[in-house]
């Protein structure tokens, strides 16, 4: 029978109220796309030679994405950015702080396993009033010091399990501010490698730009000399400079988009803008990752960080309902002091000055308005609240996948698209110089032509940036890992 109790006691003891958390099952899909993802994208022309932008990108359906996905792209300025931002971004820095002290809370909260052992120190000098009270000390000094020196232990048993399940939730917590953590190293190294891509396509427009401008001022100064003559009329000069003045007013917009991705790349490193001196990424020399690994539809939930995080907000929410039903039940405390009293520093803990007491407390709370009630409620829907927040980012997860392979696809259709029309402009350019030389076409057409290939050229700039971009958001969605920085 005292065996039967005892088992019950410690049943009593070990006991935790409220629910137990379970870790949701992952989404039972087997793709990330609504239909049939084809095996590659299509190759653009130019696009034979390993690494070149325009080649087709495969779809690896069951291969894990790797660690430290930016050094795919080939390019040792791209990877020496994304360590500067790495080493010194304060979002980096402030999610490592936020993550310490989540920690640190955890391991004070599991203090509250162990006892509470106090000691303290009490000098007195008194006098006695004889008039009203007889002397207290053996001695009957009316005048006298008293000296204590105590140690006081007190233990609250967690009966129920509330210091458990606190545990339990800032433990969850701290494991969602490590994910956060993880979610802040991909979204600054994506960050980075975006705007490093920008960057590199905004400098080749200029530089397409600029080369189509001096053209055009080519073809203005032969122009006005041939309009000396009298050869040409003065309207085909006033329309030719208007054309060269249309696209100098492309080259402002240009150079503030420029210089707007430079000062985020020094922000993101960072840096002041002032102080920050632009790593030259050449698009050309960026190498477009071929094998694209995108694992199991079903693992996404365990690499994407912020999903992780959601997960261990919905583990704390669930340790928090513990918490508020175990504030409804009685609260249990046991005390204990030791000590020693004596009017003489020389006589403490000789015999006959030393004390002890032992008790225990519990109470329950009888009225209270209805607070502990609600507080269970309020838990409650923060569970609730918490589940549907973990849906959302699991849906959101999704979808970023779904998108960026969607937008790989389509970046491959509009790369060939963009090099078939700067391919055909660039020709057609060809034919209207050699012409003009002939005499047979005015230089309106050659104005046209240069006109049309600037634009395709832009335009395939663009589309070589836009799939670069796309792959870097495809790592970022599909939960790339990350080597931490030292």
């Amino acid at each position: 029978m005292t065996r039967v109790a005892s088992v019950c006691l410690a049943a009593l003891f070990a006991a935790c109220v409220g629910p137990n958390f379970k870790r949701p099952a992952p989404p039972l899909v087997e793709g990330y796309t609504n239909g049939e993802l084809p095996k590659e994208t299509a190759s653009a022309p130019g696009g034979r030679q390993p690494g070149a932008i325009g080649a087709a990108q495969r779809f690896l359906a069951e291969v894990e994405v790797p660690r430290n996905w930016w050094t795919l792209f080939g390019s040792a300025e791209l990877d020496a950015l994304v360590a500067q931002a790495l080493r010194a971004n304060p979002e980096v820095l402030s999610a490592q702080a936020a993550l310490r002290q989540a920690m640190e809370n955890t391991a004070a909260q599991r203090g509250s396993y162990f006892p509470l052992v106090q000691g303290s120190f009490d000098a007195n000098r008194n006098r006695d009033p004889t008039g009203v009270l007889q002397p207290n000390l053996a001695s009957g000094a009316t005048v006298y010091n008293l000296f204590t020196p105590q140690v006081t232990v007190s233990y609250a048993p967690d009966i129920f399990g509330a210091n458990r399940r606190q545990v339990e939730s800032l433990a969850a917590q701290a494991e969602a501010q490590r994910f956060q953590l993880d979610a802040t190293y991909l979204t600054l190294t994506a960050n980075v490698v975006t705007a490093a891509i920008q960057d590199a396509a905004l400098r080749a427009q200029i530089a397409a730009t600029k080369r189509v401008i001096a053209l055009e001022q080519e073809s203005v100064d032969v122009l006005k000399r041939e309009l000396e003559l009298g050869a040409v009329a003065e309207a085909d000069v006033f329309a030719l400079e208007a054309a060269m003045a249309q696209f100098e007013s492309i080259l402002p917009p240009l150079n503030r988009q420029l210089e707007t991705t430079r000062d985020q790349l020094a922000v993101l490193t960072g840096r002041l803008p002032a102080d920050y001196t632009p790593l030259a990424v050449e698009l050309d020399q960026l190498t477009l990752p071929q094998d694209l690994p995108l694992g199991l539809p079903s693992q996404l939930v365990q690499r994407r960080p912020d999903v992780r995080a959601a997960e261990a907000q919905l583990h704390a929410a669930t340790a928090n309902v513990g918490v508020a039903i175990a504030n409804l039940l009685p609260q249990f405390t046991i005390t204990g002091d030791v000590g020693s009293t004596a009017s003489v520093m020389s006589q403490l803990f000789k015999a006959g000055t030393g004390f002890w007491s032992i008790g225990a407390n519990a109470t329950q709370t009888l009225l209270d308005g209805g607070t502990a009630y609600h507080h269970v409620k309020a838990a409650d829907a923060a569970l609730d609240q918490a589940g549907a927040d973990y849906k959302s980012a699991v849906l959101t997860a999704f979808q970023n996948v779904a998108d960026s392979l969607h937008a790989l696809d389509t970046d491959a259709d509009a790369l060939i698209a963009a090099s078939r029309a700067e391919s055909a402009a660039q020709k057609s350019l060809g034919v209207a110089r050699h012409q003009l030389e002939l005499g047979s076409v005015s230089y309106v057409a050659l104005l046209i032509g240069e006109q049309t290939y600037q634009q395709a050229v832009i335009s395939a700039i663009q589309a070589r940036a836009s799939r670069l971009e796309d792959t870097a958001a495809l790592f970022q969605a599909l939960g790339g890992s990350i080597t931490p920085p030292r």
